[in-house]
């Protein structure tokens, strides 16, 4: 895949918003770990030859979209010590026992939280994760540069997060664009439908559907119920945020949610591997009704022909 490496020339770090009027940066505790984030990408600017000689050597990671694939809820189980909204969840967490808990338990993918400031999370995490278990992992984290797109590359992620709501539709496009020339998947994470439309256009084939609102941290229940019907079936559809429970679970599956992450509750329990067991038993719903059949959807669209990496 080495020729598909991006043009270092175009690895930006600042956000973009000419010709984009309609979006204006978040604001609140989005808007502030976003800046953070831009500091920090901008720090990995002077690591880039080694970034991208570490990407260009790794070998295909296990595919997220398949293993989110499944007859029932898939759970994407997250290491997660803290956050704006709770503090302190499990200081004690450490990485790799806790990925090995999760995969013993029946977790179809691992989700790591790298965020340092506010969720107490390192890229070391990652590594320790993806050495520790043979799962898909998810590198979560306010991704605004493409450079940490391919440091999630490099670090052996499946799959990185993108929030919709966070970057402009230019720079969400390049994103999307450099994590296909890559080889890594992509999570869209979306709140309403005007997200889920730039997603879509984007090449989504993944969808995360947030409860939480980051710029205020409130949570609405209403939001999977809402919007998962809405995504495309050819779409891999993630319920996330407020997820606890086996009734919690059936919810999102009532909804057409193809998986759920969980990050608290798992993340703080005793037993990990016993709360994952507990959580993953619950049939999918057979699949998200036609288009045609929906109010106030939005239009389908056949699968993007580089809508995701190539995984050879």
């Amino acid at each position: 895949m080495t020729e598909h490496l991006p043009n270092w020339k175009i690895i930006r770090t600042s956000p973009e918003t000419q010709g984009f009027s309609s979006w204006e940066p978040p604001s609140g505790t989005l808007g502030e770990l976003t800046r953070t984030a831009l500091v920090r990408a901008t720090d990995l600017a002077s690591r880039a030859a080694g970034l991208e000689r570490a990407a260009m050597g790794r070998r295909p990671a296990p595919s997220l979209e398949a293993a989110l694939q499944r007859d029932f809820v898939a759970i994407i189980a997250e290491v997660k010590r803290s956050s704006p909204s709770r503090g302190r969840i499990n200081a004690a967490l450490r990485a790799g026992p806790q990925a090995r808990a999760y995969e013993a338990g029946g977790a179809a993918a691992i989700s790591v939280l790298t965020e340092p400031h506010r969720f107490s999370g390192h890229e070391s995490d990652l590594v320790e994760v993806v050495a520790s278990s043979g799962l898909p992992v998810l590198k979560k984290d306010f991704h605004v540069a493409e450079i940490q797109l391919v440091e999630a590359k490099a670090l052996g992620a499946s799959a990185a997060l993108l929030i919709v709501r966070a970057l402009s539709p230019r720079r969400l496009s390049d994103m999307a664009r450099t994590a296909r020339d890559i080889g890594l998947e992509i999570l869209f994470e979306v709140r309403d439908e005007a997200e889920l439309e730039r997603a879509l256009d984007a090449g989504a084939t993944m969808i995360g559907v947030n409860n939480r609102n980051l710029e205020t941290l409130e949570v609405d229940a209403s939001t999977v119920p809402r919007m998962v019907p809405l995504v495309p079936r050819h779409v891999i559809a993630v319920a996330e945020s407020g997820y606890a429970t086996p009734d919690n679970v059936q919810t999102a599956a009532t909804a057409g949610a193809d998986a759920v992450l969980v990050g608290s509750a798992l993340s703080s329990s005793a037993d990990p591997g016993e709360a994952v067991r507990g959580l993953r038993a619950i049939p999918r719903a057979g699949g998200r009704r036609p288009v045609g059949e929906r109010t106030g959807a939005i239009p389908s669209r056949p699968p993007p022909g580089l809508a995701g990496p190539d995984n050879r």
